[in-house]
């Protein structure tokens, strides 16, 4: 594997917003508000076509393994169906749920073992891209503004948020992203996901849409 690369100047583009695409807005705020995401989300009706893979997942990373159960718990109360139950792994303890809109999240730690009760806090939220060519969806986006925290080769890219973002960018292959969820690689139509930019609008090279959008307000923990 390829020595990270990184990189210390300012972004100039970031997430300004993520927006799911939704068939039942009304159904998956309350899925999301159960699952305790809801403010760093948006919701917009849809019912463009999508089959399979979407070829994103949202990444919740927390602080230990109880915290993870927490939130797989709460995921599966209100309605999302277990691609992988949370277990231990090399890197850590976590789970993948998928929520009844479509929207895969996995829910993970580095920590092995608990050092408290399980709290409601999320550390941080990622969002991983499945792209056919990291190389070239890596310099697209450093071309569009974004800058590079790190980079292992072709494999895998990770971009610095903006202040006031509510996630981080990655990108992944598709095959490998699809593999660690559980999930078959294959699909089509819409990604039903869109990206609110600080800057103006655009699509990368694997068709995730970005437009212009303002910050969602800050919240408070």
């Amino acid at each position: 594997m390829a020595m990270a690369i990184t990189a210390s100047t300012a972004s100039h583009t970031s997430i300004a917003s993520v927006i799911l695409e939704v068939a039942d807005p009304e159904g998956a705020h309350r899925f999301y508000r159960a699952f305790g995401v809801d403010t760093r989300i948006r919701l917009r009706a849809s019912e463009a076509h999508s089959t399979g893979f979407r070829g994103f997942t949202l990444a919740l990373t927390v602080s230990r393994p109880a915290t993870v159960d927490s939130f797989v718990g709460a995921a599966l109360d209100a309605g999302a169906t277990v691609l992988k139950p949370a277990a231990k792994s090399l890197w850590g303890y976590g789970g993948v749920v998928q929520a009844p809109d479509g929207t895969i999240w996995k829910v993970a730690t580095s920590a092995k073992k608990d050092t408290g009760p399980a709290t409601g806090e999320i550390d941080e939220i990622v969002l991983l891209l499945g792209v056919e060519d990291v190389k070239a969806s890596k310099q697209f986006y450093v071309g569009r503004g974004l800058t590079v925290a790190r980079s292992f080769g072709g494999k895998y890219a990770e971009f610095n948020p903006g202040e006031s973002s509510p996630v981080k960018l990655a990108l992944y292959k598709r095959r490998g992203l699809a593999k660690d969820l559980g999930v078959p690689a294959d699909g089509a139509g819409s990604h039903r996901i869109v990206l609110g930019s600080t800057a103006g609008p655009f699509t990368d090279p694997d068709g995730f849409a970005w437009e212009a959008a303002e910050p969602l307000a800050p919240t408070t923990s």
